[in-house]
């Protein structure tokens, strides 16, 4: 699940390009304050994580880290729409955008991610940042 960081700075025309750059972004921001919340939590139970490397293997393999995987996959998504050699369409900004709501949608009485999330959330402030600069980003530009 490599990320890319080639959107990162994106000065695009096309608004639905732009938003989805900026909500690749916010993405990104929100993915890296769930991963530091959760090293944090796993540190605490099985000892200090040595190295970036140690914590990639972790993310990308550990089951204590496989409900962050739903995100990094819709980073690999809007990656695709804006590699893409056609325009994205409204239609396709929208209904990434709802999938992302769906995503970031909290349930203390959930299972999987949504507990999970919820979870994150109690814990670390900077996730709770990062929700909440996410939820701002969550809107269809005029076109």
């Amino acid at each position: 699940m490599a990320i890319s960081s080639k959107h990162t700075d994106v000065r695009e025309t096309n608004p639905l390009r732009r938003t989805l750059a900026d909500v690749r972004h916010g993405l990104l921001g929100l993915h890296k304050a769930l991963i530091v919340a959760e090293q944090l939590t796993y540190e605490r139970i099985y000892g200090r994580v040595d190295s970036t490397g140690q914590l990639l293997q972790l993310v990308m393999n550990d089951p204590w880290f496989t409900w962050l995987h739903p995100l990094s996959n819709m980073v690999v998504r809007i990656d695709e729409l804006l590699d893409g050699h056609d325009q994205p369409t409204v239609d396709d900004v929208a209904i990434l955008l709802t999938e992302i709501r769906g995503l970031i949608r909290p349930s203390e009485l959930g299972d999987g991610y949504e507990r999970s999330y919820y979870e994150a959330l109690q814990r670390a402030p900077d996730v709770v940042l990062a929700h909440c600069e996410m939820k701002k980003l969550l809107t269809l530009p005029s076109v």
